[in-house]
């Protein structure tokens, strides 16, 4: 896990590039924090690195968007509408872990979902455009992510 400060919407959008450069079929990548976070601008990041010139928009109420003209399918899931109760058997479960890259918006509403292997990128509201995000990977494969991360936003070694 490591912790650090995006001063500005570009640095969250670069950690987005950063995130699909090492991306690949079946990745899941859980986008934690509030609303106005910058949980839609980090997935802005991951699809301009994928070749996808669409303005990427959160999709609270298609719930699932779909972009297949990158260089591998890109999947953006808003569970947001998918609290206790609603109708969710709508086929989520077959773009998780599916041929592309998945970025899932409040992935609490569909835990049962998500598999055991995902990165999670919290991020948090500070002031302005200025974020805290932690960035915490349940996969092995996005270890050199997270140590071009602490190299591109300096994340200091507590250890040292």
């Amino acid at each position: 896990m490591i912790s650090f400060i995006s001063k500005n919407k570009e640095e969250t959008i670069h950690l987005g590039e950063m995130i699909a450069h090492h991306g690949f079929p079946g990745a899941v990548i859980l986008l934690v924090g509030d609303l106005g976070a910058g949980k839609t601008t980090l997935t802005n990041g991951i699809a301009h690195a994928l070749g996808i010139h669409e303005k990427i928009m959160s999709p609270t109420f298609n719930i699932l968007k779909c972009y297949f003209h990158g260089k591998i399918p890109f999947y953006h899931i808003d569970a947001y509408r998918l609290e206790e109760g609603t109708n969710r058997d709508i086929g989520l479960e077959e773009y998780i872990e599916g041929d592309g890259i998945c970025a899932i918006e409040w992935p609490s509403y569909i835990q049962e979902w998500i598999p055991t292997r995902y990165l999670e990128v919290k991020i948090e509201h500070v002031d302005g455009d200025t974020r805290k995000i932690t960035i915490t990977s349940h996969d092995q494969r996005f270890n050199a992510l997270l140590e071009e991360v602490k190299e591109a936003f300096y994340v200091p070694n507590p250890f040292r």
